[in-house]
């Protein structure tokens, strides 16, 4: 009995000590397996190399020449005259214009309304009555004088100047002369307030605003309305400081620059007037921190063509004509790249250039340096920008693959 149980205790003591020979020999075996497949195992290199099939582009040949830019800002209509109304005799109104409202049309002297002129002729009427009673003193002062010239002349005597003045009645002379020029001023002034009850216009205008009525008692000073003059309005366009050297001013012998003014909320797309730099005003805007040039705007309300009429405060578009630049080559800003370079594709290769651009204004930059007369500048987005890149223009392309190009050969289809 112990020899058998012993028997079957040994054979398990056996199968243990195998089976864990038996998985020494497997981690063993997977950690060799592991150390000789790191050993031998490809490593990946960076290999450089360039793109072999070339890009498909768009391009366009650019020329040096001389460009003018355009400096797109914006700027506001005022008047060039406004003034407030007002009269410089008091009285009663009693007769109103029918021109003289809102929105209304006057040329330069036309009457706009008329105060009560009842107490400026009784004015004149005493005045030149007045006049008369001084000018009738005068001439019997005159005839006094005479009479005394011959009375003197017969007494054959000799008096020093002082007395001889006095017979001869000189003072009296004097001061009823003095009291006709006083006469006479006084007519004049009864005359000119009587000329000063009917307002007339300064000039020719449009009417903003009227503030009296018939029956209305006014005074020197009363507002009586705002007139605008229509001959021409200014535009005070905001300009960037560092933009003003490319404004050509006024100057003896040189055109200042022309305008294009557009305002599409009021005139619609498409609808520009033109107009000319005036001159700078010589003070940054406190706001803004820009410089304000003036533009004259000839006929703005068009009473004399067709064109659109300008209102008064509103925002304008303004495209001023900035001065001739000289031998650039003028690129669409939307093929400058990052850090104002172009792509120029040249014998069939991407060439990233440099750029030294002058000036850049709403479309165009407009490059000194970098890019010469007849080169191509890419105007496609790559994927893959390098010098070196291989390029191939899309009208090439197609002209290859048309139908009547030659069938490509049964070696290059297979691959």
């Amino acid at each position: 009995m112990n020899d058998a149980s012993k028997q079957p205790s040994k054979r398990r003591w056996l199968s243990a000590i195998f089976n864990a020979l038996l998985c020494v020999a497997i981690l063993a075996a997977s950690a060799a397996a592991i150390v000789v497949i790191n050993q031998t195992e490809p490593t990946a290199q960076q290999i450089n190399t360039t793109r072999k099939s070339a890009a498909l582009v768009d391009t366009i040949e650019v020329r040096r020449g001389d460009f003018s830019p355009k400096l797109v800002v914006l700027g506001t209509v005022q008047a060039a005259q406004q003034i407030v109304l007002s009269p410089r005799v008091g009285g009663q109104v009693v007769e109103l214009s029918e021109e003289f409202v809102p929105g209304g049309m006057v040329s330069q002297g036309d009457l706009l309304l008329r105060i009560d002129p009842a107490d400026f002729e009784n004015a004149v009427s005493i005045r030149e009555s007045e006049l008369q009673q001084a000018e009738a003193s005068l001439e019997i002062e005159e005839g006094r004088q005479n009479l005394a010239e011959k009375e003197l002349a017969l007494l054959g005597e000799s008096i020093d100047e002082t007395n001889r003045a006095l017979v001869l009645r000189q003072p009296q002379y004097a001061s009823i002369k003095a009291e006709v020029s006083a006469a006479k001023a006084a007519v004049r002034r009864a005359k000119l307030d009587f000329e000063r009850s009917s307002i007339r216009a300064p000039f020719d205008a449009q009417i903003l605003s009227r503030s009296v009525n018939i029956g209305s008692q006014v005074a020197p000073g009363d507002e009586l309305g705002q007139l605008v003059g229509i001959e021409e309005y200014w535009i005070l366009a905001a300009v960037p400081v560092r933009s003003l050297r490319w404004v050509q001013f006024p100057e003896k012998g040189v055109s200042a620059s022309q305008v294009l003014l557009r305002n599409a909320d009021a005139w619609g797309p498409g609808v520009e007037r033109v107009a000319q730099v005036t001159r700078m005003i010589g003070a940054l805007d406190e706001q803004t921190r820009l410089a304000r040039v003036l533009v004259t705007v000839p006929d703005p309300l068009g009473r004399k063509s067709n064109a659109p009429a300008l209102i008064l405060d509103t925002l304008m578009e303004v495209e001023i004509e900035g001065r001739l630049i000289e031998n650039v080559v003028r690129l669409s800003r939307d093929y400058i790249r990052d850090r104002d370079t172009a792509w120029v594709m040249k014998d069939g290769k991407l060439e990233i250039r440099e750029c030294e651009i002058v000036f850049r204004d709403a479309e165009y930059a407009y490059v000194s340096q970098g890019l010469e007369d007849g080169e191509e500048v890419v105007i496609t987005t790559l994927a893959t920008v390098a010098d070196g890149v291989g390029l191939r223009k899309v009208d090439e392309a197609n002209r290859m693959d048309s139908p009547s190009s030659e069938p490509p050969s049964s070696e290059a289809s297979g691959d």
